[in-house]
């Protein structure tokens, strides 16, 4: 399946990181289908566009990342959701996974590290 085919979401309350983010994954030929700088405003986007990934941050204001996380395991069991990080503390890595996330990216991040996640999550190859 071609990379366009397949809609992600990019989260995080830092505009910088979100920019770097799109950037990078339509540069790969990735959809970029909307973006959100909080938990609220994820869960609404999730609902309008149906999104196959969802990139996550794990520290964000109010609703935590891990907590948003959460909701959208349970409200959309089949979602894929990729948590992105500065945290690598074996508890946050442990709750990552226990909650549900296919995967996580560390930051600082590099382009090649963000595309092989995503294409690895999303079971395409890489160029």
């Amino acid at each position: 399946m071609r990379r366009a085919s397949k809609k992600i979401i990019v989260v995080d309350d830092n505009e910088i990181i979100r920019m770097a983010l799109r950037a990078i994954l339509r540069q790969a030929g990735f959809n970029v289908v909307g973006e959100a700088r909080d938990g609220e405003a994820v869960i609404e986007l999730v609902e309008k566009v149906g999104p196959d990934l969802v990139c996550l941050d794990v520290m964000m204001p109010g609703r935590s990342g891990l907590e948003v996380l959460a909701e959208l395991r349970e409200r959309f069991p089949t979602l894929k959701v990729l948590m992105i990080t500065g945290l690598s503390d074996r508890e946050t890595v442990a709750t990552v996974v226990d909650q549900g996330a296919v995967g996580m990216v560390l930051k600082p991040f590099n382009s090649a590290r963000v595309v092989e996640s995503v294409s690895r999550v999303l079971g395409l190859s890489m160029p």
